[in-house]
């Protein structure tokens, strides 16, 4: 084989080394020629102009981003750090390499900027039963800043809210006062059924006064099933009023 031949082909293989791309399905590729967009491409086999053509590869699958805890101060003042995960997934390809220098750290910054607005404009008590509000809040404001790059925010979630030591000794202590608020209110109310039932038990043995005979009757047949002793119980008079009658007629 000739030098010349042996050139010819070390050229080939050069050429297709660098004009031949596979991009994966998920997987885009934004080419430029000659510094200008042409178009975006793949997946699949790509065919580019060595030297006068460059591709910038785009990763379309939903991205999952932490966002570092950040220091906050509510709106009562309570100093508290928050973290949280944001989802996320490129749309446009396109819009992603031309709109932004680097939109995974343009989106990581936004949302730790994001969440400090948005949790330094509520109270504790709101971040704390209102989480999933937030939530919603935060994707929004996310998304809309977002969709001019190409992104698409899809879900925020805050993970973790560190509070203060003494706050959450002051939590504690509200805690248990509410605990022991409602045990009391039930306590109360309990008593007041009790007493009201009472009540009405009384109102119906004035009305029939067989029912007071018949508890006692009951009562002393409780007492001689669980004593072994001799009880004296005093017999109501209207059980024996029969019997007197009797006797005075004869």
């Amino acid at each position: 084989m000739s030098v010349t031949m042996i050139v010819l082909v070390v050229l080939v293989v050069m050429f297709l080394a660098a004009a031949i791309r596979i991009l994966n399905e998920y997987e885009r590729g934004v080419i430029f020629r000659i510094g200008r967009v042409i178009d975006t491409k793949g997946p699949g086999l790509i065919i580019l102009i060595p030297v006068v053509d460059r591709m910038v590869k785009v990763d379309m699958r939903t991205i999952t981003m932490d966002v570092p805890p950040q220091d906050v101060i509510t709106r009562d003042n309570v100093s508290i750090k928050v973290n949280a995960v944001v989802y996320f997934r490129v749309i446009d390809a396109n819009s992603a390499v031309i709109e932004v220098e680097n939109y995974l750290y343009a989106t990581s910054q936004l949302a730790q900027t994001t969440l400090r607005s948005v949790c330094g404009q509520v109270e504790l008590d709101e971040i704390l039963s209102e989480r999933e509000k937030i939530n919603v809040n935060l994707q929004e404001i996310l998304d809309r800043s977002t969709d001019p790059w190409g992104i698409k925010v899809t879900l925020v979630e805050v993970k973790h809210i560190d509070l203060p030591e003494e706050m959450k000794r002051a939590m504690a202590k509200q805690a248990e006062a509410e605990r022991e608020r409602r045990a009391k209110v039930i306590n109360a109310e309990g008593e007041f059924q009790a007493a009201q039932r009472l009540i009405d038990a009384a109102a119906l043995m004035q009305r029939e006064p067989m029912s007071l005979q018949l508890r006692y009757l009951q009562t002393l047949n409780q007492i001689a099933s669980e004593n072994n002793s001799t009880t004296l119980f005093p017999i109501p008079i209207d059980l024996i009023k029969p019997f007197l009658s009797i006797i005075e007629k004869k």
